[in-house]
């Protein structure tokens, strides 16, 4: 029997927490949880999570600053966020996924589509979990260790990053549209705005340095990974 999936709940509402916990534990995950983002990164070191589930709106650190410290942190830059909030707006949103978060509930949420979500995202990171490795140009990406390298030097993406990454390079030059990569890296049930994918692109090129211009915009349609023309 495969052990269970360790989720960490990081949520300062303590009714809200413990009902939470209580479903995601009957649905057969091991829930853990606290309620500040100082706690959530103590727990987040202690018993590395398969999966963290992160309130935006928390006593001292936000949930926000909680993300950010973990996905600059190359131990736990891979680790899955889904980010519950009361905050609807596009723009919200928009924060929220540049941070690196790879799901977004707005309050108050139906706890059958935060189960679904949590199986969503792990499942996508199970697919990632191989032991293929793609290099192409100046980059190469490792699924099984979660690895990316560009001119040989360590790149630290986000785990929506590497999927785009991932997504635009097993694609071999071929042009995906917005659309086609919010399918492959959030899958098509989840509603998010074509800006989001050009936000988290820009911070793929960003931290890919001099290989940045692989990582092509192809006006009117969208991306492709290929050799830059001269």
């Amino acid at each position: 029997m495969s052990a269970k999936k360790k989720i960490l709940l990081v949520e300062d509402e303590a009714d809200l927490a413990e009902l939470v916990r209580f479903n995601v534990e009957r649905e057969g995950y091991d829930c853990r949880s606290v309620h500040n983002g100082t706690e959530a990164l103590a727990e987040v070191r202690r018993a590395r999570p398969d999966l963290i589930i992160l309130d935006r709106m928390l006593p001292g650190q936000s949930g926000d600053e909680v993300a950010s410290k973990l996905k600059r942190d190359g131990d736990c830059a891979a680790i899955p966020v889904i980010m519950l909030t009361a905050k609807a707006e596009e723009s919200d949103q928009l924060v929220g996924f540049a941070l690196g978060v790879d799901d977004y509930l707005t309050k108050p949420f139906s706890m059958k589509v935060l189960l679904a979500r949590i199986a969503a995202v792990l499942r996508r990171v199970g697919l990632a979990e191989s032991s293929d490795t793609v290099t192409i140009g100046p980059v190469s990406l490792d699924e099984s260790r979660h690895e990316v390298r560009a001119d040989g030097t360590p790149v630290t993406l986000t785990t929506m990053e590497f999927r785009i990454l991932k997504t635009l390079m097993v694609a071999n030059g071929r042009v995906l549209d917005r659309e086609q990569l919010i399918d492959a890296v959030l899958g098509p049930t989840v509603a998010i705005t074509d800006r989001t994918i050009d936000v988290h692109i820009a911070a793929v090129r960003k931290k890919l340095g001099g290989a940045a211009f692989w990582v092509q915009t192809i006006r009117g349609i969208g991306y492709a990974f290929r050799e830059p023309s001269s």
